[in-house]
């Protein structure tokens, strides 16, 4: 998936990338008076196409991993992007409108059946790879948050904390999280017993409750303990609710 300006260069090289107005403008860099929200001067001092990777998922019981990979037009900034644990879920939403008609946006990720056969940091790492690919361009670098980089045929750096110091990063944050939301909430109307509307698949009280009332289902990650659990306490496999 490629959205915004971007799509013009799905099948551009990264040179010709450099030479585009989206890029050769002057870059308006946040000013730096605050201090805590993220800025684009790592990105600023790169010359060439930047891309900032996250992801949201990585600790729910159920669901898949999302990640996103953005690259942002240095003259169509989101104003007031952070990481995206600390916005509220409406300007998360009013700010991932704006990155997805402004920005190029590759968005990936891997399914609860990927989750339990590969482990949550492989799947974590083919849903980077899978936005990353879904860009449709290889950018010069790649900023991804953490310290874990995904095989990608780019360079890549690491930011511990990055989608709080990296514009990009914060804005692929966003992504992430306003598309793994919204599937669990298209998810919940199948299942609302367990309150994915609200908990999104996470392991909240709530959610737990209803795992021992009700069951595991098939959009349960069954290698994750709590889930596991339930399974070797009565609810085995052959008895998964399915949809």
């Amino acid at each position: 998936m490629c959205t915004g300006p971007g799509q013009y260069a799905q099948n551009v090289r990264t040179d010709e990338l450099r030479n585009h107005p989206f890029f050769s403008c002057s870059c308006r860099v946040r000013p730096s008076y605050d201090l805590a929200m993220p800025d684009f001067a790592i990105e600023a001092s790169h010359y060439g196409p930047v891309a900032g990777i996250d992801e949201v998922g990585r600790g729910p019981l159920a669901g898949p991993v999302v990640a996103a990979a953005v690259v942002l037009d240095p003259a169509n900034l989101p104003q007031g992007a952070d990481d995206s644990k600390k916005l509220t879920a409406l300007r998360r939403q009013r700010l991932h409108e704006i990155i997805m008609r402004t920005a190029m946006v590759g968005i990936g990720s891997a399914t609860v059946d990927e989750i339990d056969k590969l482990n949550i940091r492989r799947a974590t790492h083919l849903a980077m790879q899978r936005a990353f690919a879904a860009l449709g361009t290889v950018p010069d670098l790649v900023l991804v948050d953490g310290n874990d980089a995904p095989d990608i045929p780019c360079a890549t750096r690491t930011i511990v904390g990055g989608d709080g110091l990296s514009l990009s990063i914060a804005s692929a944050s966003i992504v992430a999280k306003v598309t793994r939301d919204a599937l669990m909430v298209e998810l919940d109307g199948q299942h609302p017993e367990y309150g994915w509307c609200r908990n999104k698949g996470y392991g909240t009280a709530e959610h737990t409750a209803a795992l021992a009332r009700y069951g595991v289902t098939a959009h349960h990650r069954k290698s994750f303990a709590p889930v596991y659990q339930i399974l070797c306490l009565g609810n085995p496999p052959d008895s998964i609710l399915t949809d």
